[in-house]
């Protein structure tokens, strides 16, 4: 492979490059605590390379995770057979906040809830992958791997004339064939809160490569249960499917919450009478609450008959007595997660906190075992850099999109997020970290 030399020579590429990709306002931002954090994504030049035979067990464990899951989610909108045959305990559904009860019972077309599932792994040192998250409300990145790759083929082309490097173009292919399956009748659609958003870049630049309308709350309107676009004309079109990229919460803001102003009216009605499908759909929160990733290898095994092809993090539940015992006596040596939080945020380890702050965090644990998980530090493989035209070593995740439509499929590409801290593991954009492009070989 030839790839880490050319891409080093390519520095000043590079910095061309994450010029470009602010002018196209390439960012991320997060809420905390009421206040929204906005800042910009930096591309690292050199790419994770993952082997044809590494990408096909790593495709066959996602796409049995995937599934397990989306059967999963009809099981607790409908029979809770999981729950009642002691699989999962209720406290584990009924007080999730991802959990919506106003789903009870609704069939979205083809039975698919999870239609683009974001899955976050990291590999250890032993060459194996292990499944840290799984995001299944509205997972983002697909398009930066796509614009950066786009861009460095200008940047340097002789990679991809050496290289036998899957084409990650088909994402689009892919997305639209997910939202046709979806599909009620009618035109795709993107729904954005707005150009102000950190996102809007990829909703604009899905909405494109897909042929979708990009739209806001204030061009939609249901009328009898049917979700319309209002054309410029004064006309209107029906919407069949809506990728929607705002949280459930305000989507509608007469289901939700009333002072949602970015919702639209009554489209949980349309939802509910068939007439249009929603990517994802509503209530997936509950299947990615970080409590839940614990019980997803026992889902494989429930629903699909299965052995696990990847593996969790070894996780512990405080909610477990036996679990809790372990976590006390070896919270020095745990990661800690807030099940609510994301982004980064709520992790703890225990290594970093003082005597004192053990102490009190037990307490915390012991006080609220449903909030809480806790998982053995893995230490997952350092990749290259370039830091100020230095090659240094920073830890890296991977998040795998998986699609699913008439069949569960997934992108021969990704989104290789690392840490610009040499000392720390947290990877999160919004915690300062960088992103690569991410090669699938054919070969």
């Amino acid at each position: 492979m030839k790839q880490h030399t050319q891409f080093t020579k390519a520095v000043g590429n590079a910095r061309e490059i994450n010029e470009l990709l602010r002018r196209y306002g390439v960012k991320f931002g997060i809420y905390k605590n009421g206040v929204f954090n906005e800042q910009f994504f930096p591309f690292d030049p050199i790419p994770r390379v993952i082997s044809a035979e590494d990408f096909k067990r790593m495709e066959k464990g996602l796409v049995q995770r995937v599934n397990a899951l989306n059967e999963f989610l009809f099981d607790i909108y409908h029979d809770k057979k999981i729950v009642r045959d002691g699989i999962i305990p209720e406290d584990f559904i009924y007080i999730s906040s991802g959990y919506l009860a106003e789903f009870e019972g609704i069939d979205p077309k083809n039975k698919v809830y999870s239609h683009i599932s974001g899955i976050d792994l990291v590999q250890a040192e032993d060459g194996e992958w292990y499944i840290l998250e799984d995001n299944l409300r509205i997972p983002s990145g697909a398009s930066y791997p796509l614009i950066a790759r786009d861009l460095t083929r200008i940047a340097a082309p002789q990679a991809f004339e050496e290289n036998a490097v899957v084409d990650n173009r088909g994402y689009a292919k892919l997305l639209t064939e997910t939202m046709e399956y979806a599909n009620c009748g009618g035109v795709r659609a993107i729904l954005t809160p707005g150009r102000y958003n950190a996102a809007y870049f990829e909703h604009s630049y899905l909405a494109e490569h897909t042929g979708s309308v990009l739209v806001q709350n204030d061009e939609l309107f249901v009328e009898d249960n049917i979700l319309y676009h209002r054309t410029y004309s004064g006309g209107k079109t029906r919407i069949g499917v809506l990728y929607r990229r705002i949280a459930d919460e305000y989507l509608d803001p007469l289901t939700f919450l009333p002072q949602s102003l970015i919702g639209i009216p009554n489209l949980m009605e349309a939802y509910r009478s068939g007439n249009v499908g929603i990517i994802n759909a509503p209530g997936n929160g509950v299947a990615d609450d970080k409590g839940i990733y614990y019980f997803v290898p026992k889902m494989i095994k429930y629903y699909l008959s299965e052995e696990p092809i990847l593996k969790n993090a070894p996780t512990y539940l405080p909610f477990y007595e036996e679990d809790m015992k372990y976590v006390m006596e070896h919270l020095d040596t745990l990661v800690i997660k807030d099940v609510a939080e994301a982004g980064g945020y709520g992790v703890v380890f225990g290594r970093d906190l003082t005597k004192e702050k053990l102490e009190e965090f037990c307490r915390t644990i012991i006080a609220e075992p449903r909030r809480f998980i806790a998982q053995e530090v893995i230490d997952f493989l350092d990749l290259p850099i370039l830091d100020n035209g230095e090659t240094v070593m920073r830890k890296a995740d991977l998040r795998a999109f998986v699609l699913s439509g008439e069949k569960t499929k997934v992108w021969a590409s990704g989104l290789t997020r690392f840490s610009r801290n040499p000392d720390s593991f947290v990877v999160n954009s919004s915690q300062g970290g960088g992103f690569k492009d991410t090669w699938v070989l054919s070969r």
